[in-house]
């Protein structure tokens, strides 16, 4: 590096299941550019988001705070201005960047300590702070009209409008910032700022839901793979969970995936199959824009230079206990995958991080690794120290949180109660898991021996010290963290 500090590029995509690339175990996804990245990076075998759905979670990502202090329980939340993020923490000589996805409050206008901002949704507008930011639309809406296509409305989000749209792969969200992220990069080393080292952050929609696009039919859905859990409703586990179980193995559909057209047959495996096929095919999307920012930066003469992170905001259950999109503890939902390559630490080979971290040790680990001088007082810590083999995350529990209250609707009034209801779930090193919320029926899960979640072993009378003392892991963290969520007495 000679002194210079380094370009940052971080990817985050939207809904990803970990099982999606061969560094996870997935055996025939075309993901090649992911796999790729993989095999030069450090792999972290278990990192989990703070909240398994968008803004929450993202909020987790950008400020390294969970989402009870963020208040971003749920979607439809501006972040507030007083909690600094990533943007702004950056030491000042970056230049800053970020295109894609927001989620996060006034999604059309620059912000958050980025020079350059490259919107691709403006449906949000209600949501905006200020009256004249309701007239800006997102440049994405340019891109469609130059390849010949109406934009929809800004009444009507991307995933209602995408199921009629019949979009190449160019001109979906995917394309879009497949082609500027790579532009952006490719024209950084003779622009105006080329003495400065950049962050650009590029956050996909995809593989989010509807699950349709222009690869639909990439994958022969009885040639997939499923796991022991699909389509197998959770009988020992929430009730939450069970409700929602019924609702989609009923015949249900996400309701937001209705309004679009997005609907599949769930009461069969069939169905199931072809749902996932198309998921897995916008993970192939994404993959193949990865490619292309990815050949940008090795054409450009930066990527050995260039510390690259690549992970999602949260997962996706695909059938898996009977259930469709997120918004649960499962580990399908909570779980990412994430890559870390550091060019001068890695030194072409992959190396395999065992133990869990948290979305909310991303953010300082970053600013670590770019020079900051001083982290804020988060609740998070930074990583870098793993990267360099100097700690591992041995000790390390993980806390996932839900917070519904005020979610959207999910099916009925029945499964909307319950899914308002808090939980806290924490993850111990030996990898069991304790979920637990004032309402519902707890659960405990052995991940070793019962990875698919399939046995609740809360009532188990042999594991009552073993949920006394994990229950008392989240009394601390909650003391540390300041979260005020009644747990039940265990």
């Amino acid at each position: 590096m000679a002194g210079k500090q380094p370009n940052i590029l971080v990817v985050l995509t939207d809904q990803q299941r970990r099982d999606t690339m061969a560094a996870y175990g997935n055996r025939w996804i075309d993901a090649r550019h992911m796999d790729a990245l993989a095999a030069k990076s450090f792999v972290f075998e278990n990192c989990y988001c703070t909240q398994p759905v968008c803004a929450p979670a993202r909020s987790s990502i950008m400020t390294g705070l969970y989402p009870h202090t963020t208040g971003l329980v749920r979607n439809h939340v501006p972040l507030p201005r007083d909690m600094p993020t990533l943007g702004e923490l950056m030491p000042d000589v970056y230049y800053n960047a970020h295109m894609g996805k927001w989620h996060l409050g006034d999604d059309v206008v620059a912000q958050r300590g980025f020079d350059t901002w490259l919107a691709i949704e403006d449906f949000h507008r209600p949501d905006f702070t200020r009256d004249e930011y309701r007239e800006i639309e997102a440049p994405y809406n340019d891109w469609l009209r130059v390849h010949g296509v109406e934009p929809p409305p800004w009444t009507l989000p991307y995933e209602y409008w995408l199921p009629n749209a019949n979009l190449t792969e160019e001109q979906t969200q995917a394309g879009y910032l497949g082609h500027v992220a790579s532009e952006f990069i490719r024209d950084y080393p003779s622009g105006p700022h080329a003495d400065r080292p950049w962050l650009l952050q590029v956050n996909f929609f995809e593989p989010h839901p509807p699950y349709t696009g222009p690869l639909n039919d990439l994958y022969d859905p009885d040639a997939i793979d499923v796991g022991p859990a699909f389509m197998k409703r959770p009988d020992g586990g929430s009730l939450a969970n069970r409700l929602r179980a019924d609702f989609y193995l009923g015949g249900g559909n996400n309701p937001n995936g209705v309004k679009g057209g997005d609907i599949h047959d769930t009461t069969t495996e069939a169905g199931w199959r072809r749902l996932l096929a198309r998921y897995y095919a916008n993970v192939t999307l994404v993959d193949r824009q990865l490619g292309r920012i990815l050949a940008a930066l090795e054409a450009s003469g930066q990527a050995d230079n260039t510390i690259i992170v690549f992970f999602s905001d949260h997962g996706e259950m695909g059938g898996d206990h009977g259930m469709c999109e997120k918004r649960c503890l499962y580990e399908e939902a909570a779980r990412v995958p994430l890559l870390v390559h550091v060019p001068w630490l890695n030194k072409g080979t992959q190396t395999r991080v065992p133990g869990s971290i948290s979305h909310v040790d991303i953010m300082p680990t970053l600013l670590e690794l770019a020079g900051a001088e001083h982290l804020p007082a988060i609740h998070g810590r930074s990583r870098a120290d793993v990267l360099r083999g100097e700690a591992d995350l041995g000790d390390n529990d993980v806390v996932v949180e839900w917070t519904g209250a005020g979610d959207r609707g999910l099916g009925s009034p029945e499964i909307n109660r319950m899914v308002a209801m808090p939980w806290r779930s924490l993850i111990t090193p030996d990898r069991f898991k304790l979920n637990l919320s004032p309402v519902d029926q707890c659960e405990l899960y052995d991940l070793n021996a019962d990875p698919f979640e399939m046995t609740n072993l809360y009532d188990d009378p042999a594991q009552r010290d073993r949920i006394r003392d994990m229950a008392a892991r989240l009394r601390l963290w909650q003391a540390a963290t300041g979260d005020d969520m009644p747990l039940p007495t265990v």
